[in-house]
This record gives C-alpha cells, sequence and structure tokens, in this order.
C-alpha cells in the first residue's frame, strides 16, 4: 500500500511538473509526461514480477493445460504494452495513432484468445 501511495504522488507529481514545462517549452512537458509513464510502468513491471511467482504456483494445479496459462500472461502483456503505448500517443496529441494502437491491441488479444475458445468447442463436441 505505502509503494502504490508513493507511485501515485510521482504521477502527480510529474503531472504537475509536465504542466509548469508546457507552457514555456510545450516539448519538455511531454518529456516529463513520458519519464513519469516510464517510471511508472518499470514499477508496474517489477509487480508483474511478483505475480509471475504466484502464477507458477497455480500452474501445479493446471495438470498439462499450462498453455491456458501461458495465452492468460499473453493477453494480459499485450493489453498493458497497448494501453501504455496508446497513452503515450494520447498524451502527446495523437489520438488517432493511439486509437489504432487500441485497436490492434483488441485485435492481437482477440487472436490469441483463439486457442482457448476452439478447446471449448472441443469440450462441447466431446460432450455431445
Amino acid at each position: 500500500m505505502q509503494e502504490l501511495v508513493k507511485i501515485g504522488f510521482l504521477g502527480i507529481a510529474g503531472v504537475l511538473l509536465a504542466v509548469q514545462f508546457k507552457v514555456q517549452k510545450p516539448e519538455y512537458g511531454i518529456y516529463v509526461g513520458i519519464c513519469t509513464g516510464i517510471l511508472i510502468f518499470w514499477y508496474a513491471v517489477k509487480q508483474v514480477e511478483a505475480v509471475v511467482g504466484q502464477l507458477d504456483r497455480i500452474r501445479g494445479y493446471l495438470d498439462g493445460a499450462e498453455s491456458y496459462l501461458a495465452i492468460l500472461l499473453k493477453v494480459i502483456g499485450i493489453t498493458y504494452v497497448c494501453e501504455f503505448s496508446a497513452g503515450i500517443c494520447k498524451d502527446a496529441g495523437y489520438q488517432s495513432v493511439a486509437g489504432q494502437i487500441e485497436i490492434l491491441g483488441k485485435l492481437s488479444v482477440m487472436f490469441a484468445g483463439l486457442p482457448v475458445l476452439f478447446a471449448v468447442i472441443e469440450q462441447i463436441r466431446n460432450f455431445m
């Protein structure tokens, strides 16, 4: 909880600093915003490492269905990378590029999840 408060204050401080720079030198405001976002993203990656450790524990319960866990991790990674990239593009004023990144992310999640859909359909066919 304490780490989350620190990251929240870092985000607020970064935004306030970026706004301050944006008045005189707009490009510096963008750089400060991007650096703040990267710092927060770096912290999030450290948290994901802790979650991956717990997912290894879950893997022991899956009995040969580890591929589903791999798909889940891939989908989570896709969503985080696309959200982060789109956010940077929006902050820089390129909403159309951000929209395209979001569409690519949604399509990538859909394609990554297709093996799970096919496995569910196969299970349904086996019951009939």
